[in-house]
């Protein structure tokens, strides 16, 4: 019991690793050697986890997916009455959540999928996973919103409009990485805010 136990502990720290040096170096830059360092383990202990860095690469995605969704199922944006409201405030909440240095606010997938959408199909299938799944939680409040007002859409769908927060957010991410700060991405945030208000006929707030 002992040994099962600190194994799946060595690959909790990997994975947990995955996230900060990723975020911080990206995903071509991490070695095994740094994840091993920053984790605490041998890299005898990664080889037995994990067949390849790919692996944990997949592995990590499913990591990210797993702990961000506890974060989301808990906020509070879920607790409006209205489900523009809950919509509008998911978009508040993804803004409050820019905060700190660069990495410590992107995405993990993001950054994952930009580098290997072409030579790590396990990867980017696992990145793909974790954006769509997301999206997928504010289904449900899209098309309530659209049927409280009596929306028939023509062009877009509750589907699509999920899918295009995450191209906002993801975006975001990019350009605060590439001006080095998170002011720009905030912005991006208060325009897909704005861009939903309008969508739903509502005027934005001055």
């Amino acid at each position: 019991m002992f040994r099962l136990a600190a194994k799946m502990d060595a690959r909790s720290k990997l994975l947990d690793a995955a996230l900060s040096v990723i975020r911080h170096k990206g995903y071509s830059a991490s070695t095994v050697d740094e994840l091993c360092a920053a984790a605490g383990v041998t890299k005898g202990a990664f080889f037995h986890h994990f067949k390849s860095k790919d692996a944990l690469g997949v592995a990590a995605a499913d990591h990210w997916s797993e702990t961000t969704s506890a974060l989301f199922a808990e906020a509070a944006y879920h607790r409006h009455a209205d489900p523009l409201d809950r919509v509008l405030a998911y978009v508040d909440f993804r803004k409050s959540l820019i905060a700190g240095g660069v990495p410590d606010f992107t995405c993990l997938v993001g950054t994952m999928v930009q580098e290997t959408y072409e030579t790590a199909p396990g990867i980017r299938d696992a990145c793909d996973r974790s954006i769509s799944g997301h999206a997928a939680t504010l289904v449900a409040d899209i098309e309530a919103a659209m049927a409280e007002r009596g929306m028939v859409a023509t062009g877009w769908t509750a589907q699509s409009l999920a899918l295009h927060t995450q191209a906002v957010l993801q975006g975001a991410f990019i350009l605060a990485k590439a001006k080095g700060g998170a002011e720009v991405a905030k912005d991006s945030v208060d325009h897909l805010r704005r861009y939903i208000e309008l969508l739903f006929g509502r005027v934005p707030a001055a």
